[in-house]
């Protein structure tokens, strides 16, 4: 998905609905939905979620938990700020 388009639907009241769970995990996440975006991705069991997980428990400073998500994306924490983690995410979407 295209950043810009992405950050341009934040300013609607719901995610579009033809947005995949993910990216509703990371349009809540983008809309300091942190409860919801959570709940979204709790419920999945792929690659990505995990990698949207962990970004969620590094987001809100729970470490120990999102190193244990991003092993289980099989990636390693990353070296980028929070913004920068999350538009990573949108355009693996």
């Amino acid at each position: 998905m295209l950043l810009e388009a992405f950050r341009s639907s934040l300013s609607l009241p719901v995610p579009p609905s033809d947005f995949s769970l993910h990216e509703q995990a990371l349009w809540f996440a983008g809309n300091g939905n942190w409860e919801k975006a959570h709940q979204i991705v709790q419920e999945m069991n792929d690659r990505l979620s995990s990698r949207i997980h962990a970004f969620l428990h590094r987001q809100e400073g729970d470490l120990s938990n999102a190193k244990y998500w991003y092993s289980k994306a099989f990636a390693a924490l990353p070296e980028l700020s929070i913004e920068e983690e999350w538009e990573d995410l949108v355009q693996r979407c």
